[in-house]
């Protein structure tokens, strides 16, 4: 059943998070500005929102929710930039299927189409081109989603790194599915679907920039499987799931704590880390919280029901490390905090800079 006693809320919620837009003031754009941080959410809401406002855009969700003749439709788009194009575990193709299937995913959308929009630079070997081309339509047959239409451009040699994808999704939301930061509850459950901060680190390790050996692969994958055992196993007591990319874990629960106007706390001790992303976290003095992933989600869900969703995602492939990680809690008001392993607190707040540059 739909929960629609909630729309007045989410309506008054998503107003007040207007009101208190920041303003764009920067001169020039640095990489900080594609961090998913402090600086892109001053670009995003600071200059491109009130340009471009409508009811849609305004909700800067994982996707856009369009009412067509009843039915609730889901759109999503993404551009990927990562450098090298192929890491440890996958590659730009692959990576820009999954995702926006994961953006889809996370609204609670079925995935039904993809568009591709490929920039290439000059010079770059059709061996290379192939590969990536046959790595989406791999990761593309592997969800069950087409890549229906698209579009190739060229750029002088120097002008693009190479190679560039944008990807468009289409979903469709099941009727009176409703997920999003305004149904977060007080005393909801914070649960992850698996180890954070795998891909940025991955992407790290590969470049070479670190003099770190370790067997770590990113972790890019669809997440349709998982969100859809979440929303089969609680139903209406889901009430958000976002893809932890860029900016990491902290940055989504800091965008949901600011929107619902609600605290998070996270249980630190309870996060999933492998040991190779702890050590290069630790040498790179970067919080793992921060670190990108393209292949885990966070969910809110009704506590009574946390570990029946603990055990459904668990149960899929793709979540055999699902943790409990946090609750929700009525202060800090729009914050988060961090319960140490020391049994203290600190403020995890929105990233600021891009220790990370290009890893999506």
């Amino acid at each position: 059943m739909p929960r629609s006693f909630t729309e007045n809320e989410v309506i008054e919620r998503i107003e007040t998070m207007r009101r208190r837009r920041p303003d764009f003031k920067d001169r020039h754009i640095t990489m900080s500005h594609g961090s998913g941080g402090k600086a892109s959410r001053q670009l995003v809401e600071g200059m491109i929102i009130p340009a471009l406002d409508n009811p849609a855009l305004a909700l800067l969700g994982d996707a856009a929710l369009l009412d067509v003749e009843g039915s609730t439709i889901a759109l999503t788009t993404d551009s990927f930039v990562v450098s090298p194009l192929r890491f440890p575990g996958g590659s730009i193709g692959e990576l820009a299927v999954n995702g926006t299937v994961n953006d889809l995913a996370c609204l609670g959308a079925r995935p039904l189409a993809l568009s591709a929009g490929l920039i290439l630079e000059e010079g770059l070997s059709s061996d290379v081109l192939e590969a990536e081309v046959q790595a989406m339509a791999a990761a593309a047959r592997a969800v069950g989603v087409p890549v229906v239409t698209g579009d190739t451009k060229v750029v002088e040699r120097g002008k693009c790194d190479g190679l560039y994808i944008n990807t468009t999704g289409i979903g469709l939301v099941a009727e009176g599915r409703m997920l999003g930061p305004g149904y977060v509850r007080p005393g909801d459950t914070v649960l992850v679907s698996g180890t954070i901060g795998d891909h940025g680190m991955a992407i790290m390790l590969a470049r070479g920039e670190l003099d770190i050996s370790a067997d770590l692969d990113s972790d890019t994958m669809p997440l349709w499987d998982v969100a859809q055992a979440l929303m089969t196993a609680v139903g209406d007591d889901l009430h958000c799931m976002r893809d932890a990319t860029r900016g990491g874990v902290a940055t989504v629960l800091n965008e949901i704590a600011m929107t619902s106007q609600l605290g998070v706390i996270v249980r630190e001790d309870q996060l999933p880390l492998r040991d190779a992303v702890v050590g290069a976290s630790e040498i790179l003095g970067i919080d793992p919280l921060y670190v990108a992933n393209e292949g885990k989600l966070v969910a809110f869900v009704a506590p009574d029901r946390a570990e029946e969703a603990l055990a459904a995602v668990r149960a899929t492939p793709q979540g055999a490390d699902a943790a409990i990680i946090g609750e929700v809690a009525v202060e800090p008001e729009g914050r988060v905090l961090g319960r140490t392993t020391f049994g203290g607190h600190r403020i995890i707040d929105m990233l600021v800079g891009d220790p990370l540059p290009r890893i999506c």
